[in-house]
């Protein structure tokens, strides 16, 4: 029984498997059945738009069927532990969708479930399918410009990570895969005390990957070919009052002067104020085809652990 619990441990060859099943999905665009007569659990304990309805549409579009389920709504609220509802909905479905609050919350239900488990987001932990419907939207971006992230041989890129680094499960899992691919080195912008993992930064430096801090995003957009900003995490904030300490900076239509032509910004979404909406008709700006890609990705993601 497989499981999609982590980036750490896939390989370059398995990420390019759901980028090409994605990609086709996406190119045929028409109504599968794959999954007839499959189920999958909703399992969410923390609010999701995208992730969850991206899940379920994924799931109708193959054919199968969804069985929603939040804490509010289920035996949570009465006290039952994770790992009995996991062994529960392990008798409904053929998959079950975990997010949760804790880092190592899918690792504890994978361990208990007798389907596969999917985590979609565990604390500030990872968000491997976040992950891979991003690889997915950086290799077909870049490629109406040329470059391939695959191709051995091609022009060096500069990925930009801005935010909250230190709490966006969205960015680890993205770095974990981006480091299997040649010629891209990173360039971290945040706020004071929101700085990028030392685990990250660990393992960067033992791959002799190339990142660098910089203090301005103005500076970091001459060079930068993917700009991926998320917002501040206000809800991992043990103490709220440090949350209103955070100084946030804004991307806008005047501060993209300084960027590429050729180059691409992506957030995983929700927004706060990180993106002025004056962005959004760039034609730079792709985090709006991120959420469409999200369904491709995940329909691929369901095909390959059910099939």
């Amino acid at each position: 029984m497989q499981h999609l619990l982590s980036t750490v441990k896939l390989t370059k060859p398995q990420i390019m498997q759901y980028i090409n099943m994605a990609k086709q999905f996406k190119d045929q665009n028409t109504f599968h059945c794959l999954l007839k007569n499959k189920t999958i659990v909703n399992l969410f304990y923390e609010p999701s738009t995208r992730t969850s309805c991206s899940f379920h549409k994924a799931m109708l579009q193959l054919g199968g069927s969804v069985i929603n389920v939040t804490d509010k709504y289920s035996s949570v609220e009465k006290g039952e532990t994770l790992e009995d509802t996991i062994k529960t909905l392990s008798l409904y479905g053929d998959a079950i969708v975990l997010r949760h609050p804790l880092i190592g919350a899918s690792l504890r239900a994978a361990a208990v479930a007798s389907v596969p488990i999917i985590n979609a987001g565990d604390g500030a932990g990872e968000h491997p399918s976040q992950a891979l419907l991003d690889i997915f939207t950086i290799q077909t971006e870049l490629m109406k410009y040329g470059l391939d992230i695959n191709e051995e041989n091609r022009e060096p890129i500069v990925v930009t990570f801005m935010g909250d680094l230190k709490n966006s499960r969205t960015i680890h899992s993205l770095i974990h895969v981006l480091c299997l691919f040649p010629g891209i080195s990173f360039l971290f912008v945040n706020p004071p005390g929101l700085e990028m993992p030392s685990s990250i930064t660990d393992k960067l430096s033992q791959l002799n990957i190339a990142f660098s801090q910089e203090q301005t995003l103005e500076v970091a957009l001459k060079t930068t070919d993917v700009l991926y900003v998320t917002r501040i995490q206000k809800e991992r904030f043990l103490n709220p009052a440090d949350y209103e300490t955070i100084v946030i900076n804004t991307v806008n239509k005047e501060m993209l002067k300084n960027a590429k032509e050729k180059m691409i910004i992506m957030h995983p979404l929700p927004r706060l104020t990180e993106i002025d909406v004056d962005v959004d008709n760039d034609i730079r700006a792709v985090y709006f085809e991120q959420v469409k890609n999200g369904v491709y990705m995940r329909m691929a993601i369901l095909a390959q652990l059910l099939l």
